[in-house]
C-alpha cells in the first residue's frame, strides 16, 4: 500500500504495484471486450448457432441485466466472503461463460452460461475490483490507477470492434473468447499481489432488500426488452419494477432508522459527489450501451457490412475513446475530476446529438466519423474519471457498498441502452421495410402485403 503524496507529485508505483494495477486493467479489459466482441459478430453468432438476431440480442441485453439485477447483491458478498474471494470468484464466472461460448452449439448455451452465470461473475467482479483499487493505492497512486482500469475499459471497447470483426471475418468468433479465458487465467495467477481489506462494518443479510433489487432492476430492463413484442406484459413489468424500486428505497430508510443491516446504506446518498457520480455513470453507460448495439445491427442489417466492416466503421468512436483516456489518464492529478468529467459529457452529447439524425442517412460507415470521434473522446473522459470521482472520497468501511451502487448504475445504465436502442432499431427497421414494401410500384398488392408481413415478422422474431 503507497504513501498518500501531496496533490500535484507523482511517484511512481513500485514493481509489484505496477504488477498488480495491470492486472486490475486486464480484469476490466475482459469484462468489456467480451460484450464489445458479442456486438460486433451478431452476424456469425446468429448463423453459426442458427438462431435470430433478436435472440443474440436478447442474451446480450440479458448478460448485462443480470449483473445490474445482482451487482447490490454481489457487494455485499464481498464484504461478507472478502472482496479478493468475490473478485477470484467473478473472474470464474466469466471464464465459465467465455468458456462455453468457445462451445456452444445453440443459443440456450449462450443465455445460461454466458448472460446468466457470466452475469452473475460480473456482478462479483465489478465492486469488488473497484474496492480493491481503493484498498490497495492512496492518494494520487489510487488516482492513476483509477484512470488505468478506465483506460483499460477504453482500450477493450476500442480493440473488441475491431479485433472481433477481423477473428470472425477471417477466423471464427470463438477465438476472441478463448483468448478471454487465457487473460483471466494470467490474471488468477497473480491474485497473491492482491491485500484483501477486512470489512469492519455489520455482516447482517438484508433478504427483502436484495428481492427488491433485483426485482426492481429486472422488471424495468425486461420491461424494455419486450417493448417492441407490444402487450400487457410491457406496462406492467415496467410499474412492477419501478414500484420494486420505490418499495427498496422505502425499506432502506426504514431499516436505517431501526438500527437494522440493510442491502445498502441509504446514507451513501447525503454525499453529493457520489450522488452526481452514480447518475453520471448510469447516463454514460446509456449512452454506450446504445452506441454499440445500435450502429453494429444497422451497418450490417443495413448497410450489409460484414463484422469486420462493420468494427472499423466504428473505429472512430473506439480509438478517440481509447486515446482521450489514455491521455486523460496520465494527467490524473491536475485537473479536478469533476471538469473533466463534465467536458466528457459536453463531448459525448454533442456527439450523439449529430449522429442520431445522420445514421438513418448513412450510405457508409466512415460518414459517421466526426459525430463518432467527437462522442468517442467525451466517453474516454469519462471512463478515466468517473469511478475516481464518485469513489474516491469514500471510506474504506463503505467503499464496497459504494463501489456496488457505482458498477449496478453502470450495468443497469448499459443494459437499459443496449434493450432499449435495439428495441428501437430493430422496430424502425421493420416500419421502414414494411412502408417500403407497401410503397412498391411493382409488387401487387398481394405480394406487398405478404412481403410486409415476413419483413416484420422476421425482424421481430
Amino acid at each position: 500500500m503507497t504513501d498518500a503524496t501531496t496533490p500535484g507529485t507523482a511517484t511512481p508505483l513500485s514493481g509489484k504495484q505496477r504488477v498488480l494495477a495491470l492486472l486490475l486493467a486486464m480484469a476490466m479489459f475482459v469484462l468489456v471486450v467480451d460484450t464489445s466482441v458479442m456486438n460486433v459478430s451478431i452476424s456469425a453468432v446468429v448463423r453459426d448457432l442458427e438462431t435470430t438476431v433478436s435472440g443474440v440480442q436478447s442474451a446480450i441485453a440479458l448478460e448485462a441485466l443480470v449483473s445490474a439485477a445482482f451487482i447490490l447483491i454481489g457487494g455485499k458478498v464481498g464484504d461478507l466472503i472478502g472482496r479478493r474471494r468475490a473478485y477470484v470468484l467473478g473472474l470464474l464466472g466469466y471464464a465459465v461463460g467465455a468458456m462455453a461460448m468457445v462451445f456452444a452449439q445453440g443459443l440456450m448455451a449462450v443465455i445460461v452460461f454466458w448472460a446468466i452465470i457470466g452475469g452473475i461473475g460480473a456482478s462479483l467482479l465489478l465492486p469488488a475490483m473497484q474496492s480493491l483499487v481503493h484498498g490497495n493505492f492512496t492518494g494520487d497512486d489510487q488516482k492513476r490507477v483509477y484512470a488505468l482500469v478506465g483506460a483499460a475499459a477504453a482500450i477493450a471497447a476500442a480493440v473488441g470492434p475491431l479485433l472481433g470483426g477481423f477473428i470472425t471475418t477471417y477466423l471464427s468468433w470463438r477465438l476472441a473468447f478463448l483468448g478471454e479465458v487465457v487473460i483471466i487465467a494470467i490474471v488468477l495467477c497473480g491474485i497473491g499481489l492482491v491485500r484483501d481489506v477486512e470489512f469492519t462494518g455489520s455482516r447482517g443479510v438484508d433478504l427483502v432488500g436484495a428481492l427488491l433489487s433485483v426485482i426492481g432492476m429486472g422488471g424495468i430492463v425486461l420491461g424494455i426488452l419486450v417493448w417492441q413484442e407490444g402487450g400487457e406484459a410491457v406496462g406492467a413489468l415496467l410499474v412492477v419494477g419501478a414500484a420494486a424500486l420505490a418499495g427498496l428505497t422505502w425499506w432502506l430508510i426504514r431499516r436505517r432508522r431501526a438500527g437494522r443491516s440493510t442491502l445498502l446504506d441509504p446514507d451513501l446518498f447525503r454525499s453529493k459527489p457520489f450522488r452526481i457520480g452514480v447518475s453520471q455513470q448510469l447516463l454514460q453507460q446509456i449512452a454506450l450501451g446504445g452506441i454499440m448495439i445500435a450502429l453494429p445491427i444497422y451497418l450490417q442489417m443495413v448497410l450489409e457490412y460484414d463484422a469486420m466492416q462493420a468494427g472499423l466503421s466504428l473505429a472512430p468512436l473506439s480509438l478517440s475513446m481509447f486515446a482521450v483516456a489514455l491521455l486523460a489518464g496520465r494527467k490524473a492529478g491536475e485537473r479536478p475530476a469533476s471538469a473533466v468529467v463534465l467536458v466528457g459529457f459536453a463531448l459525448l452529447t454533442a456527439g450523439i446529438a449529430v449522429l442520431i439524425p445522420i445514421v438513418p442517412r448513412a450510405e457508409f460507415g466512415w460518414g459517421l466519423i466526426i459525430p463518432l470521434l467527437v462522442a468517442g473522446s467525451g466517453l474516454g473522459l469519462l471512463v478515466s474519471q468517473l469511478n475516481d470521482y464518485t469513489l474516491g472520497p469514500m471510506s474504506e468501511e463503505r467503499v464496497s457498498e459504494a463501489a456496488g451502487t457505482n458498477s449496478a448504475a453502470g450495468s443497469f445504465g448499459l443494459s437499459f441502452g443496449l434493450a432499449c436502442a435495439g428495441a428501437v432499431l430493430l422496430a424502425s427497421l421493420a416500419f421502414g421495410f414494411t412502408r417500403e414494401s407497401e410503397s412498391s410500384a411493382v409488387l401487387e398488392p398481394a405480394e406487398q402485403q405478404r412481403v410486409a408481413q415476413v419483413l416484420e415478422t422476421t425482424l421481430r422474431s
